[in-house]
């Protein structure tokens, strides 16, 4: 009885009940009291730091917002007329979806059967991972009519009327006009290549165009030009992986069609870090089956070696040294000297996640997890998801 009377006394003190009392007693006992006032402390924290973010992120807009800011951009169309419109081609000159796949007013009725048989059997050497990135890649580019709209958003670079005059207006319009045969030709050659479901792709086109973009500070130009450059070397380097990998598998046409958006895409780039990581333009994605879609998309790039987080850091460093981020120090304010500092360590910052992510990984012994995509008919591509 006495060990008994021990016992029930060790258990009830664990338990919060100092001497075994009180124990039918509705009151929490002390240490849930504590787990619960320490949640509630965790949250109370939590609630501090996003209000003191979102104050701090108005502060910052409103700044790149300012009349002076402002006046910057207008002062920077001379040096826009001469060293940016350049970099546009005339229609003439530039690269057309008709180049790059059969034609059949050119090729006649037979040329273009031929052709088109040529063009699916080498389509059909070509993976369902790198199909479904293909994809991805395309319904993106299809969604054109959401970028335009978004850099007619920027103060001071925008096409007010439709038809402006203005360098930063020519430069919107004549970016537009050429990035609209990146989702033309890639839709003729899957159109041709009878090896997806063009319906399903359509629908995704679709609903992107009608779910739009969440982009941070949308009327900021400051804000708007930086993710624009990072994007279109993000499509670059996608493009450009793309092309190697299916010239691998002997589509040497579908690799000379991503080779010249790739290229499209690196010259734009130098016509154009960040404490808020760079939001996909296509992360509202939708087929009307997948509720995660955007995230399946992104695993299947990742592991087909088409836009890999090494591309995304790869991207930071290559900004960072054209820019050179480093090395800007005159007129900085002891916050501008912090965020430069900030910037500049983003790149190790990411490798060490990356190198952390692998070792998980490897420890853990993941295996790739089968996601049907309904592109591809519903087919399997073995993704690793997180």
């Amino acid at each position: 009885m006495a060990a008994a009377a021990a016992t029930t006394r060790t258990l009830a003190s664990k338990f919060g009940y100092p001497n075994g009392k009180n124990r039918h007693s509705n009151a929490p006992p002390p240490t849930l009291r504590f787990r619960v006032q320490r949640r509630r402390n965790a949250a109370a924290a939590i609630t501090v730091t996003a209000t003191a973010a979102a104050e701090e992120e108005a502060a910052e807009i409103r700044r790149c917002l300012s009349p002076a800011r402002l006046e910057v951009l207008d002062e920077m169309e001379p040096w826009v007329e001469s060293h940016v419109l350049p970099l546009l081609k005339q229609p003439e000159d530039a690269w057309q979806p008709s180049d790059m796949v059969p034609d059949p007013a050119a090729l006649g009725a037979e040329g273009f059967h031929v052709a088109c048989v040529e063009l699916r059997e080498r389509a059909a050497a070509v993976p369902d991972a790198q199909l479904v990135c293909l994809v991805g890649n395309m319904v993106t580019e299809e969604a054109l009519p959401t970028y335009q709209s978004m850099a007619n958003r920027f103060e001071s670079a925008r096409d007010v009327t439709g038809s402006d005059g203005t360098a930063w207006a020519r430069w919107i319009r004549g970016w537009s006009a050429e990035e609209n045969r990146h989702g033309d030709v890639l839709n003729r050659y899957m159109y041709l290549s009878g090896r997806l479901d063009m319906r399903q792709v359509e629908r995704t086109v679709h609903r992107l165009i009608r779910s739009g973009m969440a982009m941070h500070a949308p009327a900021s130009p400051y804000h708007g030009f930086i993710y624009v450059a990072f994007q279109e070397r993000a499509t670059s380097v996608a493009h450009g992986n793309t092309a190697r990998h299916v010239r691998e598998c002997g589509d040497v046409a579908l690799a000379r069609i991503c080779g010249a958006i790739a290229a499209d895409a690196t010259v734009r780039a130098l016509a154009y870090m960040m404490r808020r990581r760079i939001t996909m333009p296509a992360a509202l994605m939708d087929d009307g089956r997948d509720g995660d879609l955007f995230a399946h998309y992104a695993a299947a790039a990742q592991q087909a070696g088409v836009y890999t987080a090494s591309d995304y850091r790869g991207i930071l460093e290559h900004l960072i040294q054209r820019w050179r981020v480093a090395e800007l120090e005159y007129g900085l304010s002891g916050e501008g000297r912090r965020a430069r500092d900030y910037v500049c360590a983003l790149p190790q910052k990411i490798r060490r996640m990356e190198e952390k992510a692998h070792d998980r990984a490897a420890q853990m012994r993941k295996k790739p997890t089968p996601v049907p995509f309904s592109w591809i008919f519903d087919r399997p591509v073995d993704v690793m998801l997180p």
